[in-house]
């Protein structure tokens, strides 16, 4: 992993404390921290982001990054939320460097990605769509966070109500996810994989099952090979390891083999949410009629 790639997403201070670390004990926020081997696990898991988004756009048509730490809490200018370099960020600045114009990522991680919303809500060339609960660390993620500038109408937040079933994901999948995914025309794909809308999980509260992320995947590979571009998945949250053993498995094996279907049953307080950032988004896209 190398300073330019670093800041390809970050600043330049950023870049240099992140490169500066050593084996000393810090503290970054409450809730992140560095200490022996952090570094080097920090630049290996970008350093496999940055190779990811490359090679999507050098002809790998799909790819999976199975890294830790995370990386969707970390904003272009500080550490957080266990996160110290945003590792979707890179693949995605990293697939444009080399030849995607326009990339899209879906992060489907329980808690809002508020580092890549950062990063880009005022770009016009990266799509960020984000499915989490909400009200929950770390804050952000409201329907009307659309993004800024000429960025308007490229971030797309999908706040679940705590209790969200896994029709309530297929109804925003197939109303929002997917056809702004098809209008942005993206040369690429990123997933945010976090697992931790999983309802064994420990840390959020939603109901996911290791099914629900395999049809998740099925659609986006589905939706990919209809638009003939690449897809990549990297890895983010999920606590519970054994559920973060299946989901993940389930989502590589959603590239390949129809899943069960799910019934897109939606409960009215998600579907007050889904209605919410439809509204928000009304001035940008062209959406079905409710």
């Amino acid at each position: 992993m190398t300073r330019e790639e670093i800041v390809l997403a970050h600043t330049e201070a950023h870049a240099d404390a992140i490169l500066a670390l050593d084996e000393t004990w810090r503290d970054h926020d409450e809730d992140t921290h560095s200490g022996p081997g952090t570094r080097e696990a920090t630049l290996r898991a970008a350093g496999a982001a940055a190779l990811l988004g490359r090679s999507l756009v050098e002809g790998d048509m799909r790819g999976f990054a199975l890294v830790r730490p995370p990386g969707h809490h970390a904003e272009s200018m500080r550490a957080m939320g266990f996160c110290l370099l945003n590792n979707a960020a890179i693949a995605a600045r990293s697939a444009q460097k080399a030849g995607a114009r326009r990339v899209a990522i879906v992060d489907w991680d329980v808690h809002h990605g508020n580092g890549t919303q950062e990063i880009f809500e005022r770009d016009p060339d990266v799509l960020f769509i984000s499915l989490h609960q909400w009200p929950l660390y770390p804050g952000t993620g409201a329907p009307g966070e659309v993004g800024l500038g000429a960025g308007a109408g490229r971030t797309v937040n999908v706040a679940m109500p705590p209790g969200a079933q896994p029709g309530s994901y297929v109804s925003a999948f197939n109303t929002l996810i997917l056809p702004i995914l098809e209008a942005h025309q993206p040369d690429a794909i990123l997933v945010s994989a976090g697992f931790d809308a999983h309802r064994e999980d420990p840390l959020g509260e939603i109901n996911l099952d290791e099914h629900a992320y395999a049809w998740m995947s099925h659609e986006l590979h589905a939706l990919a090979t209809r638009l003939g571009v690449p897809l990549g998945f990297l890895l983010e949250g999920g606590y519970n390891l054994d559920a973060l053993r299946r989901s993940v498995r389930a989502t590589v094996e959603g590239l390949s083999e129809a899943p069960l279907s799910l019934v897109s049953s939606c409960s009215p307080e998600a579907l007050k949410r889904i209605n919410q950032t439809r509204d928000a988004l009304a001035p940008y896209w062209e959406l079905a009629a409710r």
